[in-house]
């Protein structure tokens, strides 16, 4: 009898048992972790696609011609404009030839810059210029026309009417040509100039018999039609910055020489010593930064020059417009 008992509640113990588990796992045991690494998924990895960050490089598409963006060619903004220089000619203030100065013109805005350059330097000085004292004036000759003009490799191609060789005289027909020579090598771009007439190449230029078979710099015209103490910046009539930069060439004796700035009333605001990097003989480069005090914007004259070895007395005078304005 007790053993009969014994088995009932043997019994009834396993029927309970069995129905607290949980369902059944297909036959695979799975348990919690209770550290270290993480086991590795079980399940499959979706198969990369073309589009996948994880796709190497041969797996992407390469992209249609028709897909490759093409981008605009940049277009002058409406009403925007752009500064360029010319060159001319600005007698001395004591007698001699003239000498090359840079004058600004203001054109609307453009991407052909060099052939902006070129027609504002074919159209000559204007009024207050050729009024001017002293005066400027320009070599090249009425009726000049710009043909065409292009870049390669540091060399400007200048095409312009038979009437750029009209004329005679040598100091006219150099000047002329050194005044395209610095307008179009204001560019970075450009380091020398090759001239055409009605597009063939030039290689007797004029009647003056003049080489010109290989394409020409600045340093051609330097001695001959660049002054003793060249400003080249700040340009005749152009603003000068409080404080402001000027820069350009000088060969005089032991490369020194003075600058000097006035106001409208003739009141010198600044006078000083320069010297340039090199002189007596060769060419040497300025640049100078001046301060002046005026209380409003006005007209003043930049003035530059060498004393005399012999007595101090002023030679090489260059003077010319600048607009003054107060310091900020």
């Amino acid at each position: 009898m007790a053993r009969s008992s014994n088995l009932l509640r043997f019994l009834v113990t396993a029927v309970l048992v069995a129905s607290c588990a949980g369902p059944a796992t297909s036959g695979v045991a799975t348990s919690t972790p209770t550290g270290g690494s993480p086991s590795p998924s079980t399940s499959p990895s979706p198969s990369p696609t073309a589009a996948s960050p994880s796709a190497s490089p041969s797996e992407l598409p390469s992209p249609s011609p028709s897909a490759v963006p093409v981008l605009p060619t940049p277009s002058p903004t409406p009403g925007a404009t752009t500064v360029v220089r010319a060159y001319f000619l600005l007698d001395a203030a004591g007698g001699g030839d003239p000498g090359l100065v840079p004058v600004l013109r203001t054109v609307p805005d453009t991407t052909a810059v060099a052939k902006a350059a070129m027609t504002v330097l074919l159209a000559g000085p204007v009024a207050k210029e050729l009024a001017a004292t002293p005066r400027i004036r320009t070599m090249i000759p009425a009726g000049t026309e710009l043909l065409g003009v292009s870049i390669t490799s540091g060399v400007a191609t200048v095409d312009l009417s038979g009437e750029f060789a009209s004329g005679a005289g040598s100091f006219s027909v150099q000047g002329r040509l050194a005044q395209v020579v610095y307008t179009l090598t204001q560019f970075s771009s450009v380091d020398r100039v090759r001239f055409e007439l009605d597009g063939v190449p030039v290689t007797v230029f004029s009647s003056e018999g003049i080489v010109l078979d290989k394409p020409v710099g600045r340093a051609t015209y330097r001695d001959a039609f660049v002054p003793a103490i060249f400003v080249d910046r700040p340009a005749w009539g152009a603003s000068l910055l409080n404080p402001g930069r000027v820069t350009g060439l000088a060969n005089v004796f032991e490369a020194q020489f003075r600058i000097a700035l006035r106001d409208h009333q003739g009141r010198v605001l600044v006078d000083r010593p320069v010297a340039a990097t090199c002189g007596t003989g060769c060419w040497g480069t300025f640049d100078v930064t001046l301060t002046y005090d005026v209380t409003a914007a006005q007209w003043g004259t930049l003035r530059v020059w060498d004393p005399s070895a012999r007595d101090g007395s002023p030679e090489n005078v260059r003077e010319y417009p600048v607009w003054l304005q107060p310091r900020p």
